[in-house]
């Protein structure tokens, strides 16, 4: 009796290892999670959240930092911040390891934003395009 229990859960670990979550779903928590990046100020992480085929220059990196920081600073004068980023919605085209993410801003003045996230998978990562 134990030993087919344990052969039962080995078929459910396997099962579900092997499917995982739908791409859609991890494609949108990897957006979200790179928003969240950019909320607490780590533009670095946010910027590194990019789909770069070849290294970026330090420079050009650098100043993709920079747009980050005016982006939310932007953000702050216009609608007192973004206080939260929620998932909406994805859709991801798995032949060809792409998705779009659809996010809303909720605001600090409290209106709201759709925004659409386009990502692209690379060795299992999801990047933001």
């Amino acid at each position: 009796e134990m030993r087919k229990l344990l052969y039962v859960a080995a078929l459910f670990v396997a099962a579900s290892c092997a499917s995982g979550p739908p791409p859609d779903e991890v494609a949108a928590q990897a957006a979200k999670v790179y928003y969240d990046q950019l909320l607490a100020g780590k533009y670095d992480q946010y910027v590194d959240g990019f789909y770069c085929p070849d290294s970026l220059p330090d420079s050009y990196r650098e100043q993709l930092i920079v747009n980050a920081k005016m982006f939310v600073g932007q953000q702050q004068d216009e609608h007192r911040g973004i206080r939260e980023v929620r998932i909406v919605n994805a859709k991801a085209d798995t032949a060809r390891h792409v998705a779009d993410v659809f996010l809303v801003f909720a605001y600090g003045d409290s209106t709201t934003e759709q925004i659409v996230v386009p990502m692209v998978e690379q060795e299992g990562v999801w990047y933001m395009r």
